[in-house]
């Protein structure tokens, strides 16, 4: 009887101790829209289910698909996880959605860099996109890059090199995005797919087609310690700016918020950033977690995401439009009388700077590259000579010079006429991009006039009518005539000085 009580007071207190534990949350499944390379977490995710009873079922797409895919009056996933929302805050804009943008946690962050075979590497140093590009278009550098229509780290290498190429630091602008910029950097691009997994598979397999991999910082690393690869790659982040994928959790459906809040809590703690970072050798956000000494590389300045959605459209229809195969540019240049001098001395070190011999960014940019067409035409009165030169190396260079050396010119200038016979030389090529540059000095007085011209033009195939033509107009020129025309063609005008002349070529080397 003494006992009694003792039992009694415990079966209490084991009623009580049992009462006081909250009751684990239910199991439940939410929907993920995807990116693709995200297939990785797979191990983390089956921990995530595992302690908090919350299983994510992925959806894996490629990124730049699954954000097309996001429509806000019909969400078909509870969240979304991509590499960049960026991408889908732009789609939106563009499509007039006016409503709240879904409450987003960013996760784990992975720059573009480039993979670099060693003995590449020690050529290339600690390069620049610009050094990237120049080495492309002089044919020293072959790449690999997934389709940036498809996979997001092929868009945000584009999205780098071409804002790189502007030189301004600031987010592209529709004007910014001329395909002849970009066109020596992808003259190296010799292997790409659509995802990032499929980009290295591809890679391992044709050693001898690539001597880069550009992609995600996690995806190299990854490729270096998987053994696939004879040497391991040297990474390098591009001096002049990089894009970074920062891997935001979407909540699509507010009614999932209080399993989002829990999913979200859980993968930004220590312990799960920790295990994020040694699975998929992604850079933690949370900063109280220790980085993987692989991970511990400044990635130096990162560049701005464009904020308009017809930049990144362009850059798309750019690239897509430019499947490898060089283009044609048919330059068009005054040797009247007037151009006797100093203005002729300028336009051939134009020249000279566009073969190679300008080493500054924007001339590692708009260098002629291999491969490339190029035709030039001489004229005065009219046509004085003309040749098609393909870029293959060093002799090619050597005679474009030559065709510009002689000091024969005429007395009369026949601006138009001179441009009508570029564009009868303007036939379209399947796959090769056509543009004509016509530079003059001086007011037309010889030929058909301007609306003779544009007439001509208008009576062209419809694929030569799309060539476009940038005028370049020095001083007595006909500034108002050249912006007529180049706005007819599908081009743009630039006035130049004799010591800008140089800047104006480079400025209007591009495609749309």
């Amino acid at each position: 009887m003494r006992r009694g009580p003792a039992v009694l007071a415990l079966g209490v207190l084991l009623v009580s101790a049992t009462a006081c534990t909250p009751a684990k949350p239910e199991p439940i499944s939410l929907r993920v829209l995807a990116s693709s390379e995200l297939a990785d977490m797979t191990p983390i995710l089956a921990d995530l289910r595992r302690e908090t009873g919350i299983e994510l079922v992925m959806d894996h797409q490629g990124t730049v698909a699954a954000n097309k895919a996001l429509d806000p009056a019909n969400y078909r996933h509870d969240l979304a996880w991509l590499s960049d929302d960026r991408y889908l805050k732009l789609t939106l804009d563009a499509a007039g959605y006016a409503g709240p943008m879904p409450l987003s946690t960013r996760i784990m962050g992975s720059p573009v860099a480039i993979g670099v075979k060693p003995s590449v590497a020690a050529r290339l140093g600690d390069p620049t996109w610009a050094d990237i590009a120049g080495e492309a278009a002089a044919g020293d550098l072959t790449f690999a890059m997934a389709d940036p229509g498809q996979a997001a780290s092929g868009l945000a290498a584009l999205i780098g090199v071409a804002t790189a190429a502007t030189g301004e630091g600031r987010a592209l602008r529709p004007e910014d995005v001329t395909c002849d910029r970009l066109g020596g950097f992808f003259s190296g691009q010799t292997l790409t797919a659509p995802t990032s997994a499929a980009l290295v598979d591809t890679f391992v397999a044709a050693p001898d087609k690539a001597q880069a991999l550009i992609g995600y910082e996690s995806v190299l690393l990854a490729l270096n310690a998987s053994g696939r690869l004879t040497e391991p790659l040297e990474i390098r982040y591009p001096r002049d700016g990089i894009v970074l994928s920062e891997y935001p959790l979407m909540l699509l459906r507010p009614e999932h918020r209080a399993a989002y809040d829990r999913v979200v809590t859980w993968l930004t703690s220590d312990t799960a950033q920790q295990k994020i970072m040694r699975q998929t050798l992604r850079r933690p956000m949370n900063p109280a977690v220790t980085r993987d000494q692989r991970l511990t590389t400044p990635i130096g300045n990162s560049l701005y995401f464009p904020d308009r959605q017809d930049v990144i459209d362009r850059l798309l229809a750019n690239y897509r439009a430019d499947p490898g195969r060089p283009g044609h540019v048919i330059f068009v240049l005054d040797f009247s009388g007037s151009m006797k001098g100093e203005r002729m001395n300028r336009l051939r070190s134009a020249f000279n700077g566009l073969s190679g011999v300008d080493r500054t960014p924007s001339g590692k940019f708009t260098r002629f590259h291999r491969g490339e067409k190029i035709t030039l035409i001489r004229f005065g009165e009219g046509v004085l000579d003309e040749r098609t030169f393909t870029v293959d190396g060093d002799d090619d260079v050597r005679a474009m010079r030559a065709f510009l050396a002689p000091e024969e010119y005429d007395e009369r200038t026949a601006v138009w006429s001179a441009l009508g016979h570029a564009y009868q030389k303007a036939r379209a090529e399947p796959g090769r991009k056509t543009s004509i540059v016509l530079m003059t000095d001086g007011e037309s007085n010889a030929g058909i006039g301007l609306p003779g011209f544009l007439a001509e033009y208008r009576a062209l195939p419809a694929p030569v009518r799309a060539v476009p033509a940038y005028m370049i107009g020095v001083g007595e020129a006909d500034g108002s005539a050249l912006r007529t025309a180049a706005a007819a063609t599908g081009g743009r005008a630039a006035a130049a000085t004799t010591d800008s002349l140089a800047d104006a070529f480079k400025d209007v080397r591009g495609c749309g």
